[in-house]
């Protein structure tokens, strides 16, 4: 059997990496990984693979820096020429990016199966490119394998269970990534206070709205004070700080530079509240015990907010320093709930898709 992994962002390459490692224990298995290209990573060298115990790709597409119509043609214009060069027997793309939807849209035109990993997966704000990309590769799709049961329950009231294609629940291949690298975590090289929040900001719907972006700040910085923040700052939002003449200098904000996977799992575990924009962020700190704030009207992880491990809060100034405040407070977090499966995601895939 002969199985195509596509792949174009950081946080997929650590999904795929889970999926490869249970790969590796089926000799008649052949994985063919393909990097689109999709985020240009420096980072993305030979320490990186190594240190993460991530398969190198065999193929690199290289596409990047272009709109998103642009980019997802060419995607699927050079994955089709892999798939016919390759003859796959079932093409796995992960989460909601444009290289997933790339993928998926090139294999079903092929006639080649597709098996979606974060399958049923809603956030109902279809101004969000990512959404997009999740609705239509989980309606083309054979296989879905969805993280959560809120993740079931979106493709039946869609009307999936009426379609030919096989939907499962196997749990989430990200707290399969938690628990493999959590004894990997490395210590970023900034200087760290202790006991801190940690906070990230990157999601256009805040960068690119100036009152968010300052009311956002404004929360952070008085929370600072106190608590202590830390920040790793994304490009995008530094220069939109910048264009708003954000005083770094004077900051209580600790902002340190982007940091990888396993910096980022250092900082979860050292962290007392996560205050994020980010979809995976949020579940990442459930992983690590830690509660969250989303900086957003929806996320994605309702199970999170239904349990009060998770609230969103907006770009509110007040209502973040508020609710941060309440968060931090609150001691009866019950983290033993078992909403992710039970670390065996990757296992229940593979197992999918050689049955």
């Amino acid at each position: 059997m002969k199985i195509l992994t596509i792949i174009g962002a950081r946080p997929q390459f650590i999904k795929a990496a889970v999926i490869s490692r249970v790969i590796k224990n089926y000799p008649d298995i052949q994985e063919v990984i393909v990097h689109t290209g999709q985020h240009f990573d420096e980072n993305m060298s030979d320490v990186f693979f190594e240190e993460m115990d991530i398969p190198k790709p065999d193929y690199n597409l290289n596409i990047n820096g272009l709109g998103h119509g642009a980019m997802t043609g060419q995607m699927m214009e050079k994955i089709e020429e892999v798939l016919l060069k390759e003859q796959p027997d079932c093409v796995l793309v992960y989460g909601d990016t444009n290289s997933t939807l790339a993928g998926a849209l090139a294999a079903v035109k092929l006639h080649i199966k597709v098996a979606h990993v974060e399958a049923g997966l809603r956030s109902f704000n279809l101004q969000m490119p990512e959404e997009i990309n999740r609705i239509l590769t989980d309606r083309i799709s054979n296989l879905l394998f969805c993280p959560t049961e809120q993740a079931m329950e979106n493709l039946k009231r869609e009307g999936f269970a009426h379609f030919p294609c096989k939907i499962m629940n196997v749990g989430d291949v990200m707290q399969d990534a938690a628990i493999f690298y959590s004894g990997k975590a490395q210590k970023p090289q900034a200087e760290i206070p202790d006991n801190f929040i940690l906070a990230t900001v990157h999601r256009a719907e805040n960068t690119d709205d100036v009152t968010n972006l300052t009311n956002i700040f404004n929360a952070l910085e008085e929370l600072a004070k106190q608590h202590g923040v830390v920040l790793p700052l994304h490009p995008r939002t530094r220069q939109k700080l910048q264009q708003i003449n954000f005083n770094f200098e004077n900051s209580n904000i600790t902002f340190i530079y982007p940091v990888g996977y396993l910096e980022m799992i250092y900082l979860l575990k050292n962290s007392k509240l996560v205050m994020t924009d980010s979809g995976g962020l949020q579940k990442e700190a459930y992983f690590f015990r830690k509660p969250a704030l989303t900086l957003r009207q929806e996320t994605e992880w309702v199970e999170l907010v239904q349990h009060g491990f998770n609230k969103i809060v907006g770009s509110g100034t007040t209502q973040i320093i508020e609710n941060a405040k309440l968060m931090l407070a609150k001691t009866d977090f019950d983290f033993n709930l078992n909403l992710y499966g039970n670390g065996k995601a990757g296992e229940r895939i593979v197992d999918s898709l050689v049955r």
